[in-house]
């Protein structure tokens, strides 16, 4: 009897740990976020526009944005932020397709626009330096080019500038656009996208206005950010020889320049949805290879010691760290079953932390809802896609592991902005299994 006792004990300690680490690392830690987010922006602060408004510098790197180039245009174009205030700047870092011909189109069709374009280097690091110093602005504000800016985008990011002279950078929130996920007619894509949608609501809505309230601004998106002109001459400009420049721009601004960084989050950005599985599988295996080069340039100041003192060591041991075990955990858990584990045990803990999971969403889903309030059309979209509550503790989930092949990857292959496809990949691992099957016979003939 004791013997049962112990081993009943010593299983349900073992799994309680194993269900901890996801509760402990990112369950508890978003729900109290939540509520204080929830509590801090049930008012809405509205902020007046000064009687003189400064000049703004937009750059805009191009390279082949033949297709999206002239409604990006457009979209700065209809902003009501006075025209004749913003300078853009095309910098075209050696497209091959006609993108020239969409600024044509742009100069002829908004003449009131102070439009010029310059030819640069190849690589968005080095077209966005070649413009920094082109630029007339007090702020310099940098947009994708196949993306499109909220009517009232660049006033609210002004406005938040010039409401707070301590602030040296802003991100904007980035959302993909919903009238393209709309017209997705794939059921499989329509749904990616759907929670591709509802995880870049949360992240800028949410998880980046809660990492500003203390300036731990983790990463500004590349996608649309912006600065004040002065502090951003203090720093070594994009660096050129990561992936991950945008991530790097933020911890010299934040760490190496002391300087705040935060989120103004009603200047949306909308961006074209993820197109496939392949997709999202390089796209996170790069913004992992990005975040890992540009910690890893700073390791000097990561120390394990400093876990309660720095928010840095904190994030990369959560964010990271930990991604390995919950993992591992989860692929452990069919050994469990032959380890005597009652597949009942198991199959109520994963609908525990499933749950657990959904309620963070529902969370989130409150605050987002909350911070939309003054985007009717983008708050109706959003409200109706709540049914993706339930689905996104997979997405995420899948993601995790892109991001941990773009972990393994960086440690054997050289960083680039396009990695192998996710089907190419799976070729490969099937051909790498069966090669290891086929050693294994020969060593037992």
């Amino acid at each position: 009897m004791s013997y049962w006792l112990d081993l009943t004990f010593f299983k349900m300690g073992f799994w309680i740990t194993w269900a901890l680490i996801p509760v402990v690392v990112e369950i508890l830690p978003a729900f109290f976020s939540s509520i204080w987010l929830i509590v801090q922006h049930w008012h809405k602060t509205k902020l007046n526009v000064p009687e003189k408004l400064p000049i703004v510098s937009l750059i805009i790197p191009v390279y082949n944005s033949e297709a999206t180039l002239f409604e990006c245009i457009r979209s700065v174009n209809d902003s009501t932020y006075p025209s004749d205030l913003v300078q853009i700047i095309l910098a075209d870092n050696q497209s091959t397709d006609n993108s020239f011909a969409a600024y044509e189109r742009a100069q002829n069709e908004f003449p009131n626009l102070n439009l010029r374009l310059i030819r640069t280097e190849q690589g968005k690091a080095k077209a966005l330096n070649s413009a920094i110093y082109s630029s007339i602005g007090t702020y310099i504000i940098n947009i994708d080019s196949d993306g499109i800016l909220e009517k009232n985008a660049l006033m609210n990011m002004v406005l938040r500038f010039e409401h707070d002279s301590e602030l040296a950078a802003l991100t904007g929130t980035i959302l993909p656009q919903k009238k393209m996920i709309k017209a997705s007619k794939k059921r499989s894509l329509k749904l990616l996208q759907r929670n591709e949608y509802f995880e870049y609501a949360q992240a800028f809505l949410s998880g980046r206005i809660i990492e500003s309230r203390n300036n731990r601004l983790f990463t500004m998106s590349g996608a649309f950010s912006a600065f004040r002109k002065n502090d951003l001459l203090q720093t070594f400009l994009y660096n050129t020889g990561t992936i991950g420049e945008d991530t790097d721009m933020t911890f010299q601004m934040r760490d190496r320049l002391k300087n705040k960084v935060a989120i103004c989050s009603d200047a949306i950005f909308y961006i074209e949805p993820i197109d496939s599985l392949d997709d999202l599988y390089i796209q996170r295996q790069r913004w992992q290879t990005g975040e890992l080069e540009v910690v890893d340039k700073n390791a000097d100041d990561l120390k394990l010691k400093s876990f309660f003192k720095s928010f840095l060591v904190r994030r990369m041991m959560l964010d990271h760290t930990f991604l390995f075990p919950k993992l591992i955990w989860s692929a452990a858990s069919i050994i469990l079953l032959f380890l005597g584990y009652s597949w009942v045990i198991l199959l109520l803990s994963y609908l525990l932390i499933y749950f657990l999971y959904v309620g963070v969403s529902l969370l989130n889903y409150i605050c987002v809802l909350l911070l939309l309030r003054g985007f009717a059309k983008e708050r109706a979209f959003f409200r109706s896609s709540w049914w993706v509550i339930f689905t996104l503790p997979f997405y995420n989930f899948i993601c995790s592991w892109f991001r941990l092949v773009g972990t393994l990857n960086s440690m054997t292959r050289k960083s680039s902005w396009n990695t192998v496809r996710f089907k190419q990949e799976t070729k490969n691992l099937y051909a790498q299994f069966l090669e290891d099957i086929k050693i294994i016979k020969n060593k037992w003939r």
